[in-house]
């Protein structure tokens, strides 16, 4: 309800902020949940809000079609900024090696805990808080990672399309990188940091990310791969492959 798309390639129909998607029902669940992809919705597969919805809803106590839902849709990419950064945090704590970082990484913790409980959402300056979570991620990054050749260095990197198959990307950095359709069929990306990455499209047929670094569902749920695809406990691998 809260969200936009438009007619594209990940979605089959233009829908402004605020108007119900015409495939929700009135138990507010989706009339296509198992046919999202083949009904031109795949943009749908792989969002995830970090639970900021389900809060949201939670403390509201009432749907929007019980009570006007402005409020509640203004809150909700602020949020979810918030729960997204509470994922990263909680996911450098599991990290082996980074145990000199975990009272600055539990602080940080408690400190986004405690603005995501707010009442006035609107007021929360997001972007000082990732800078300091980001700082974090960063250091956490290092040590995991280690010294790497600048080979190893992509943040950042345009390597949309790019044929990387059996590639040796082992504790690269790929923060932000732009994979969008790269071939890494066989690559190896063990340890690799993906924060951000965008991995639209992405061949991981057979690739190895056993280990990676801040690898989200949604990414995954985004790229394609298969059965031999090697992916961190955490995470499931999507239906599509």
């Amino acid at each position: 309800m809260a969200l936009t798309f438009s007619k594209s390639a990940d979605f089959a129909i233009d829908k402004p902020a605020g108007e119900a998607c015409r495939n929700l029902d009135d138990a507010f669940r989706c009339r296509i949940h198992t046919e999202l992809r083949p009904k031109g919705f795949q943009g749908c597969t792989v969002y995830d809000c970090f639970g900021a919805g389900q809060e949201i809803s939670r403390r509201a106590g009432k749907s929007w079609r019980e009570q006007p839902g402005a409020e509640m849709f203004a809150a909700l990419p602020i949020l979810r900024q918030l729960h997204e950064l509470l994922w990263y945090l909680t996911e450098a704590l599991t990290y082996k090696g980074t145990e000199s970082l975990h009272a600055d990484l539990r602080t940080a913790l408690a400190r986004v805990e405690d603005v995501s409980r707010t009442t006035d959402l609107a007021g929360v300056d997001v972007m000082a808080e990732r800078a300091v979570v980001n700082e974090l991620l960063l250091k956490t990054s290092t040590v995991v990672r280690g010294k790497q050749p600048k080979s190893k260095e992509r943040r950042g990197a345009d390597l949309i399309g790019k044929r990387l198959r059996g590639a040796d990307l082992s504790n690269a950095n790929l923060r932000g990188a732009y994979l969008i359709a790269a071939d890494l069929t066989n690559a190896n990306l063990r340890g690799a940091d993906l924060i951000g990455a965008d991995l639209r499209d992405t061949n991981l047929s057979g690739a190895d990310l056993t280990n990676a670094l801040f690898l989200t569902q949604s990414q995954v749920n985004a790229a394609q791969g298969n059965a031999q695809t090697k992916l961190p406990a955490a995470v499931t691998r999507p239906a599509h492959w």
